[in-house]
């Protein structure tokens, strides 16, 4: 069984993880020291750069934040909310826990990242509070279905590439999602993670009386104290009409946008899922309630992002990007520039967990040599998001909400993501080559 793999993984990183701070602290200093050693940057070159680069992604931070909370908003939406209580009653025991929690957070995640993150980590509570299960490996498995997010509905970089106006249309011109998202390769590679995803959690369940239990006090939800609106600011406070009209009013918008041909964009999924927020809240205090634990999930994203657009600085204006890419194209031909993209996007993403600044940082290396091999642009610009994708399993910086959620630290759940990875990396690197 996997469990004798997994418990040995669970117990290094236990000792050896820092917390994600931390963690983004040491990658900072090594990729500076590798801009000074391998590059021949000077310190203050290098200073210069990460001080520079500090806030340049506030604008997709901001997106990032936005599709976070809107899709907690969403999860955490009363009627969500009870059809997940529902969906927990079906779980009898430990497996079936497992099984649900793994394929309803790999459906999520395909639909929305965010949404998958903050239904996952509901999920495992409203289960956790029905069925006695090893907590951290239920949540390493609402977590582990966030592999499939950047090959679904609001993968950031085929919906930048389909989106007019971007910043390689000029080379590659408007690539749409029928050429990435739903192209046969990643429909092939997104069904293998379907199945092998919930297997691997499942086999690797510690044994009878191993198990580590929630402690209770982490299921407790917060409850929106009652009261009676007797102001007037407290009745539109608590006026549903007031929501639904802004709520309709922002589906008509999606209505007509979508019937005059609109893509879908991330900005039309944080959009879509905001409005549906509203409307699905009914009153806007509850909403707004909603919106201040949505926003908790998100604090580490909040202090860490700029530390990591310092190291994409780095990175891309040392030279360093060039040469980890460059290094890889070397060695790739036609067949395999699909699978050594994926594999060298998954080393890059250690140093910058954002699809939409890993494909700033590669995407000038690997569309060129795409263009000169005769390969499809779609196909690369794909394995990209999959490497993006597919590392986030044991970079810690995209499990803060979930784990923020759930009540657990970052070691507790990575030493099982850990086999995920290389299991995964196989089902993907296949993916992209041979279909």
């Amino acid at each position: 069984m996997l469990n004798f793999i997994a418990r040995p993984l669970v117990r290094l990183v236990d000792r050896w993880l820092p917390d994600p701070y931390i963690f983004v602290v040491i990658l900072t200093l090594i990729v500076m020291a590798a801009a000074v050693g391998i590059e021949g940057q000077s310190p203050f070159a290098v200073i210069e750069m990460w001080g520079t680069g500090f806030w340049e992604l506030l604008s997709f931070a901001m997106q990032m934040m936005l599709v976070l909370v809107s899709g907690y908003m969403m999860a955490s939406a009363p009627p969500i909310r009870r059809l997940l209580e529902r969906l927990a009653d079906l779980a009898k025991s430990p497996v079936t826990a497992i099984l649900l929690v793994s394929y309803v957070s790999l459906t999520a995640s395909w639909i929305n990242w965010g949404f998958g993150l903050v239904i996952g980590a509901l999920f495992a509570k409203a289960i956790a509070r029905k069925v006695a299960v090893d907590y951290r490996l239920l949540v390493a498995s609402a977590y582990s279905g966030f592999i499939v997010w950047h090959g679904g509905l609001a993968g950031s970089i085929p919906l930048t590439i389909a989106t007019p106006g971007h910043a390689f249309e000029s080379a590659i011109g408007v690539i749409g999602t029928d050429q990435t998202i739903f192209a046969l390769f990643n429909l092939v590679i997104v069904a293998g993670l379907f199945v092998v995803v919930p297997l691997v959690n499942l086999l690797m369940m510690p044994r009878k009386g191993e198990e580590v239990l929630v402690d209770p006090e982490l299921l407790k939800e917060p409850e929106l104290p009652a009261r009676k609106a007797e102001t007037p600011a407290e009745k539109m406070e608590d006026s549903r009409v007031l929501s639904l009209l802004i709520g309709a009013s922002g589906l008509a918008f999606l209505f007509n946008y979508f019937l005059n041909d609109g893509t879908l964009t991330l900005n039309i999924v944080n959009f879509l899922f905001l409005f549906l927020a509203i409307i699905l809240h009914g009153k806007p205090r509850n909403l707004l309630a909603s919106l201040n634990e949505g926003v908790k999930g998100g604090s580490g994203i909040i202090i860490q992002f700029p530390l990591y657009a310092g190291i994409m600085a780095v990175i891309l204006h040392s030279g360093l990007a060039e040469t980890i890419s460059s290094l890889f194209v070397a060695i790739a031909s036609p067949q395999s520039l699909p699978f050594w993209t994926f594999i060298s996007a998954g080393i890059v993403n250690f140093f910058v967990p954002s699809g939409g600044g890993q494909w700033a940082i590669q995407a000038p290396v690997f569309l060129p040599a795409a263009e000169a091999l005769g390969v499809d642009a779609a196909r690369v610009s794909m394995a990209i998001a999959w490497g993006d994708s597919w590392t986030n399993l044991v970079q810690p910086f995209w499990a803060l909400p979930i784990l923020g959620i759930a009540g657990l630290r970052a070691k507790d759940i990575m030493g099982f993501c850990t086999l995920h990875l290389l299991l995964t990396g196989a089902i993907i690197g296949i993916g992209l080559t041979f279909f």
